[in-house]
């Protein structure tokens, strides 16, 4: 088996502890977490996840670097939904004022479904916060995922009913 198959199966690897963090939601969440990640790897495929497995949200930001203040969106993963969350969303052009939030800085679009993703004034965000950064995603190669943080302690990960 070559290093790299094995570093693929290895049960400390990223993708196995990000899978690990995922299956700690519900089911519908932790599908619509599943797929989300699948959208924007293929959308931006060489975009470096910076996992953070923290106390109160999953947090999965992209970033052309491995800087954490680099990262220009992510999805936050909590009980009940997920959020696309930009750190400098409200220095964004939102003419449909679809960012939430009370952050003077971020702010945040609930998934309603997999196909908010698909949402033409989404993808305006999305290519206004890319814009918006000071540091490009790389035109080839390929992205990587680390885990920078697990909290010790957490909030449940399921919807209490």
């Amino acid at each position: 088996m070559s290093q790299k198959a094995k570093r693929s199966v290895d049960a400390d690897s990223p993708a196995v502890q990000v899978a690990g963090f995922i299956a700690k939601f519900d089911p519908e969440v932790a599908k619509m977490t599943r797929a989300a990640r699948s959208i924007v790897r293929k959308r931006f495929p060489t975009a470096i996840e910076l996992v953070y497995d923290n106390y109160n949200a999953l947090a999965i930001g992209y970033s052309p670097t491995e800087r954490t203040s680099d990262v220009i969106f992510s999805l936050a993963v909590y009980p009940r939904w997920v959020s696309l969350y930009f750190l400098h969303g409200r220095s964004l052009a939102d003419p449909r004022k679809l960012l939430q939030g009370s952050g003077t800085q971020g702010g945040f679009i609930k998934l309603e479904s997999i196909e908010t993703l698909d949402d033409p004034a989404v993808k305006a965000l999305i290519q206004a916060a890319l814009k918006h950064s000071k540091v490009s995603f790389a035109t080839k190669g390929r992205g990587y995922t680390i885990v920078k943080s697990i909290s010790e302690k957490q909030r449940p990960r399921r919807a209490r009913n």
